[in-house]
Parts: structure tokens; C-alpha cells; sequence
């Protein structure tokens, strides 16, 4: 079928991944270098990711495409947490595109995923999440050395992007690609006084409560994505030395499990006075 569908001069384009996140129905990789069209499925030719890219490098056209599937796109978003699936709502309803936001919607309630479209839809209509939504849950990435300390021998922090609340982070961001992936309970950094030089520099960070958050398998199905999507090197869980903790390693352990990749499973648990109590790496044998 003929339909609207983005392009990409490969000759313009420079790599530098930053119309990724702002594709969430994940119809762009980075391969060799180069931002490509993986999926005509996935691609609903309404350019969310043209006005991200610096070099003028993507542009719609009309063409011969398969055609676009909301269904299959959900199955993405969803992994990616509720924020990612409210822009997508409000970029879908902001196009007039009224069929697929029923077709989401359907996706959503038959996952029992928990979604306040309609604040959503008023947020849209008075402009106050537009060009890129909440700042809480805009990716960035930051330039931050490994290793050194600031003048005046302050502490250097090695946090390298943002956001990293597990429910808010996107598995297809660019830093997330190929990283050591840190995932740490929200305690850790609190208890644990050497915790961004010893244990953050030079890896990727996700934080989450796994005894107060919602949702716990929306975060294995994240997890899922980083291990398979942005194939993530290794996971490192840290947790605090209280029982209720132990099941973020086991929300890790899950997601490996589930992924084609295997991948090492590390951990740490800290002790509430700050030290390390245990640490070593999950025997694949116990990955469930």
C-alpha cells in the first residue's frame, strides 16, 4: 500500500542518535554509525522525529510501505512506562490519528497498564506538555568524567543521564546502548558514601523501590528491553540489606530470563551503615 513514511539521507545524517528517543513506536536504530528505518510497521509517517534532528537528515515522503500496526508499536511503548505511552497518546490525538488511539487504548486495557488519558488529552490541549513533555521525563545525556575530582576536592557527580526512575527511563535512549548497566534501590546512593566514584562511574543508571513502586512488571519488561534492545553488557543490582530489597535482584534475574541474550548478573548489598555487606555475581544457573 502506498502511505506517508519517513526517509533518512544517510549522506546528511551524523549519527547522533538524537531522533531515537524521540521515536518511541521504535522504528529507528543506530546501525553502523547511521540513524535507519528498521520497520515500516513501526514508522507511522507523522515525523515526531524530524524536528530532533540537527542535520535536516529525515524528511516524510510517500511510498510503497507495509502497513503501519499500532498493535505491534504498543508492544514497544508499553515497555517504556507510562510516560512514553502519554506521548505517544497526545502525538497520536494531536494528528487527528483517532483510530489508532482506540487501538491503543484497547492494547493498554487488555495489559491492565494504568493511564490517565484524559489528563493527558488536557494537557495537549493546553500546550503545557508539548515540544518534548514533562521536563522529568526528557532524556539527556550528559558529558561527565569517569574519573577526577572537581577543584576544591569536592565530590565530582558521575550521574551521565537523565531521567533514571525506572518507570520514566526509555530502554531505546542512546546511552543506554551497549552500556554496564547499574541498577541500584532508591536507598543506596543515601547509605553508600563512595557510591557515584566507586560504583556509577562509567555505567548507565536505573533506580527503583521494588517494596513501594507499582507496576513491578512493567519494570521486568524494561528490563527485558535493555537486555535485548539496547543489549546492555551486564546488569549490576544494588540493594540494601533489608528483605524487601532482595526483589529487585529478582526482578534482574527475571528479565535475563526472559531475554535472548545472557548477559551477567552482578550484585551488591550495602548495609545501612554503609558498607558492603556481599557482593558477587548471580551463577547462571540460578537465572530462573
Amino acid at each position: 500500500m502506498n502511505r506517508k513514511i519517513i526517509k533518512i539521507d544517510l549522506e546528511k545524517c551524523n549519527g547522533c542518535g538524537l531522533c531515537l528517543p524521540n521515536c518511541p513506536e521504535g522504528a529507528l536504530q543506530l546501525i553502523e554509525g547511521k540513524a535507519r528505518l528498521v520497520s515500516d510497521l513501526f514508522c507511522d509517517g507523522l515525523g515526531a522525529c524530524i524536528g530532533h534532528c540537527p542535520e535536516a537528515a529525515i524528511l516524510v515522503e510517500e511510498r510503497e510501505a507495509e502497513p503501519y500496526d499500532e498493535r505491534k508499536v504498543m508492544e514497544n511503548i508499553i515497555r517504556q512506562g507510562p510516560g512514553v505511552i502519554l506521548a505517544h497518546l497526545r502525538h497520536l490525538r494531536e494528528h487527528g490519528q483517532a483510530e489508532y488511539v482506540e487501538e491503543a487504548l484497547s492494547c493498554i486495557e487488555e495489559r491492565n497498564v494504568r493511564i490517565d488519558y484524559e489528563k493527558a488529552c488536557r494537557s495537549s490541549e493546553s500546550g503545557s506538555l508539548r515540544e518534548g513533555g514533562c521536563p522529568g521525563t526528557r532524556i539527556a545525556t550528559f558529558n561527565r568524567p569517569v574519573e577526577g575530582a572537581a577543584k576544591g576536592g569536592e565530590s565530582v557527580s558521575r550521574l551521565a543521564h537523565w531521567p533514571i526512575q525506572l518507570h520514566l527511563i526509555n530502554p531505546f535512549a542512546p546511552h543506554y546502548r551497549r552500556s554496564q548497566l547499574l541498577l541500584a534501590a532508591d536507598c543506596v546512593a543515601y547509605a553508600l558514601g563512595g557510591f557515584h566514584d566507586s560504583y556509577l562511574a562509567g555505567r548507565t543508571l536505573a533506580i527503583a523501590c521494588p517494596k513501594l513502586d507499582d507496576g513491578q512488571e512493567i519494570y521486568v519488561e524494561k528490563l527485558h528491553a535493555l537486555v535485548d534492545d539496547a543489549e546492555v553488557d551486564s546488569v549490576t543490582v544494588m540493594m540494601m540489606q533489608v528483605p524487601c530489597c532482595g526483589a529487585l535482584l529478582n526482578l534482574a534475574r527475571r528479565a535475563v530470563s526472559l531475554s535472548s541474550r545472557k548477559i551477567p548478573v552482578k550484585y551488591a548489598v550495602v548495609g545501612i551503615h554503609g558498607e558492603i555487606l556481599q557482593q558477587g555475581e548471580v551463577p547462571a544457573a540460578l537465572t530462573p
